[in-house]
């Protein structure tokens, strides 16, 4: 699962720790196309912010991502109340921090068909100006014609936009960027979209972690980033957060529509 294959880029690359970080291939700077996509942070001894994860606010003070992204925290000597996120969209010396607190899903680390990899960070401040995202109602995904449906991600992170060049391609700025996906499979716990750009699809790379997939142009987010293929040019695999398992955890901390 990409969460593993992050740990050398977010460590050597971001903060000099072990990090899981997951970010857009083949899409476009979202600038302040959506404003409430935001990045989770580490400080560093300068502190300065690293990229962690990506993230959706939910809520006023509920910033939505992925177990992978917290779960790791008390390995590395970080308290659950350490973690900051930011929604500019650059990640850098200046940017505008939201301290919060990291919820990890106590049931993080079950069988691959369903892991329950979804968190949130509790705010210790709403942010001033930005509206939450929806999630959605029970069961979305189950509802909606998923061969003709698009589908639109954004995170912060590793990019790519030449595909001859392999690895060789990826670059890293921390600047948020979205991108336009096609269908290609579910499961009761999984969303599994392309990001082929032969097809007309981007998709995400290393940074873009617990980041948000939308449902086309709205503000409905239906699952979050996961993992996918090494040279992020193939796979997209995305936790549902429609599903009653997520829902379970997430009615904790928001009221669920």
């Amino acid at each position: 699962m990409r969460a593993f294959r992050t740990l050398a880029l977010a460590a050597i690359a971001i903060l000099a720790i072990s990090a899981p970080a997951n970010a857009i291939t083949f899409g476009q700077l979202d600038g302040n196309g959506h404003p409430n996509v935001g990045a989770m942070v580490l400080l560093d001894e300068n502190g300065d912010p690293g990229l962690v994860c990506s993230g959706t606010l939910i809520s006023p003070t509920v910033f939505l991502t992925a177990s992978h992204c917290t779960a790791f925290l008390p390995e590395i000597g970080v308290d659950a109340h350490d973690v900051y996120v930011t929604f500019d969209p650059v990640v850098g010396p200046g940017a505008t921090l939201y301290r919060g607190t990291a919820h990890t899903n106590p049931l993080y680390g079950g069988p691959e068909s369903d892991p329950h990899d979804v968190a949130v960070i509790v705010l210790d401040e709403a942010p001033a100006g930005i509206t939450p995202a929806h999630l959605p109602t029970a069961n979305l995904l189950d509802q909606l014609d998923l061969k003709s449906q698009r589908f639109v991600t954004v995170g912060y992170g590793v990019a790519r936009d030449d595909k001859t060049k392999g690895p060789a391609s990826l670059f890293f700025d921390a600047t948020r960027r979205s991108v336009d996906q096609g269908f290609r499979s579910m499961t009761k716990a999984w969303l599994n979209l392309s990001m082929n750009p032969s097809v007309g699809s981007g998709g995400t790379c290393y940074g873009d972690s617990g980041g948000p997939h939308f449902v086309g142009s709205s503000d409905v987010v239906v699952a979050v980033t996961v993992t996918g293929d090494v040279n992020c040019r193939a796979t997209d695999v995305d936790y549902r957060v429609d599903t009653d398992e997520s829902r379970a955890f997430l009615s904790e901390f928001v009221t669920l529509p």
